[in-house]
């Protein structure tokens, strides 16, 4: 079923701003960026040959899945590793689940997908749920640091991929585009990753260090992505982004279990509120 793939898939998310957050104490952002994407990227064809598909994609859809490529791998990568760096896991989780906003807006205005007032109703209480969470109930809500403006940048960002690659998945298939984009986005990646000489940064990882990039590169960027891709191939792109609004919450588990943050009654109110904001959305579109 589509609606559990995405929900896998932000479950990964979910962990891996805690994951993210380990791996940078031992790493910089383009070495981790690069070596998850090659990871996945390995994973991805791999799983192509097993299913007899040929990883090589029509001639004319390259230049769309490249634009995927920059889109989603090098620039989100790059705003949100550099981002994690300059802030907190949990504050970045918070945030992420403002990208459904963008996802509905973008939507209706270039696919022209219907918003019936039930569905407005549930973006609305998903929304200001997500806000009560990421403002912990203080009256004003200001990015504190650099880092919380790159995570809202990598927000918008993420919005503007899922609908830019709607038609590309549809067409070629979730695996197939997943595939293609994240390799055309890894290759973006590469230059970077030489240029600084992030191989050498590799000898010293931990164990602990390379469970984080093996969590990162073969779950979140691989499965996630193949995940979400097939949930896009089937479902509205609204549909689907409203699902994010559990990402944050999936990130406090996270945070409460492997970094010890408490949970305050606030963030719980806004919990519910962000999950009555999905149902009222996913039951819409049963």
């Amino acid at each position: 079923m589509p609606r559990v793939g995405a929900l896998i898939a932000i479950l990964l998310w979910g962990i891996s701003f805690v994951a993210t957050k380990a791996a940078l104490r031992e790493l910089t952002p383009i070495a981790l960026i690069s070596v998850r994407f090659i990871l996945g990227t390995a994973v991805l064809f791999v799983l192509l040959a097993a299913k007899r598909v040929s990883p090589i994609p029509p001639r004319d859809a390259i230049p769309q899945l490249a634009i995927m490529g920059f889109i989603g791998i090098f620039v989100h990568q790059m705003l949100q590793a550099h981002g994690i760096a300059l802030t907190s896991a949990v504050n970045a989780g918070w945030l992420i689940g403002l990208t459904p906003i963008w996802s509905a807006f973008l939507a209706g205005l270039f696919l022209r997908e219907r918003f019936t007032a039930r569905k407005i109703a549930g973006f609305v209480i998903g929304f200001a749920g997500a806000v009560l969470v990421i403002t912990r109930g203080e009256p004003v809500f200001l990015p504190s640091t650099a880092g919380d403006l790159l995570i809202l940048a990598s927000t918008l960002n993420w919005a503007i991929y899922t609908i830019v690659g709607h038609p590309t998945i549809r067409r070629l298939g979730a695996l197939r585009a997943t595939g293609g984009s994240m390799f055309l986005g890894t290759l973006m990646l590469v230059p970077a990753f030489v240029a600084r000489g992030g191989w050498r940064e590799l000898s010293g990882v931990s164990a602990a260090g390379w469970g984080s990039i093996l969590f990162l590169g073969i779950g979140c960027s691989a499965f996630g992505y193949f995940l979400w891709y097939g949930a896009l191939e089937q479902i509205d792109a609204s549909r689907v982004a409203v699902l994010l609004y559990l990402e944050p919450l999936v990130t406090l588990i996270a945070a409460v279990l492997l970094l010890g943050e408490r949970i305050t009654i606030i963030t719980a109110a806004g919990g519910l509120l962000v999950f009555a904001g999905v149902l009222v959305v996913q039951r819409e579109s049963a």
